[in-house]
């Protein structure tokens, strides 16, 4: 436990860091990998943790990004009100998609979960007097300061407070309950456990973290489009950050979309070979490592915490 708080606070000073470190264009990377990473970590949280493989991921970001963005402007209401918002109506639409179909499973909700992607990316592509379609929906910043160092720390903040809450969830009986859920359904009804209450439960809480993620990217961006947030390839591209960092961590979720996101501006010049370089290190970590790269790190690290105890020990 001492080990864990360490190794966090690390990672948090060397985030804090990285505006002494990086110039515009590079910040901006980062702002964008820490978008991810939240976005990761909540579908981690859903997917590793409790066994609910969906692909509605990117589309609550988009709900709560563009609730967040509308309301600000028709309504005029103020930006950090609006940010809570955006994450509130994606935990709505999160609940009614539990209650309506998480008593499915497996290639059943994966499909469920395309659908309504699908189906919330045409809408409000469709809706051009609202949305403004594909034309792009133009949103105030949440700063009027030119620098992305605001930005930069308000992202980190929000990733690290949702992190530690969702750590504080998994590390509860719930997320016991979650992985017994993952693991073994059945045997965890007979357990007693109400599968489809915390199956519900876990759903909720990734869609609002998904929608803060997404509410906060329209506020940075400032330009909004259904396609730039939820087309499926890029819910491909979370997927495969959370895998390669280990499905089964957060921190791995993390660790995943900030190299991914690096990779991908360094490879740029690649232009669709950096798509082969991924697939291939993504064929290569799921055969030889399933656990991602991060988890079995982690693994290996606490399994020496704990020393055999000697027959001088166990004498004395």
């Amino acid at each position: 436990m001492k080990k864990n708080v360490i190794g966090a606070g690390i990672a948090i000073l060397i985030g804090v860091a990285v505006p002494l470190v990086f110039r515009s264009y590079w910040l901006h990377v980062a702002i964008i990998a820490l978008y991810y990473a939240l976005l990761a970590s909540s579908w981690t949280m859903l997917a590793g943790f409790s066994g609910q493989f969906s692909f509605a991921t990117m589309a609550l970001g988009g709900i709560g990004a563009y609730t967040s963005a509308l309301l600000v402007i028709n309504v005029q209401l103020p930006m950090w009100l609006a940010l809570i918002c955006g994450a509130l109506a994606a935990t709505v639409v999160g609940l009614l998609i539990g209650v309506l179909v998480l008593r499915m499973r497996g290639p059943y909700l994966a499909l469920f979960t395309i659908a309504f992607s699908e189906l919330v990316r045409i809408t409000l592509n469709a809706e051009y007097q609202l949305t403004r379609g594909d034309m792009g929906l133009t949103v105030p910043h949440l700063y009027t300061t030119v620098s992305k160092t605001p930005y930069y720390y308000t992202m980190l903040g929000l990733l690290v407070g949702s992190l530690l809450v969702m750590w504080t969830v998994l590390r509860s009986r719930y997320g016991l309950f979650f992985r017994a859920i993952r693991e073994q359904e059945e045997a965890a009804a007979v357990m007693g456990v109400n599968v489809v209450r915390y199956k519900i439960m876990a759903f909720v809480i990734s869609s609002f973290f998904a929608g803060l993620a997404g509410s906060f990217f329209a506020h940075y961006i400032g330009t909004l489009t259904p396609n730039s947030m939820m087309e499926i390839p890029r819910m491909g591209l979370l997927i495969a950050m959370s895998v390669i960092g280990g499905i089964e961590s957060l921190a791995g979720a993390v660790a995943g979309a900030v190299l991914v996101e690096f990779l991908q501006e360094y490879l740029r010049a690649l232009e669709m070979w950096r798509f082969v370089i991924f697939g291939l290190a993504l064929v290569l970590i799921l055969r030889f490592s399933q656990n991602g790269l991060i988890y079995p790190i982690y693994q290996r690290f606490a399994a020496r915490r704990v020393e055999p105890r000697t027959v001088a020990d166990a004498e004395a």
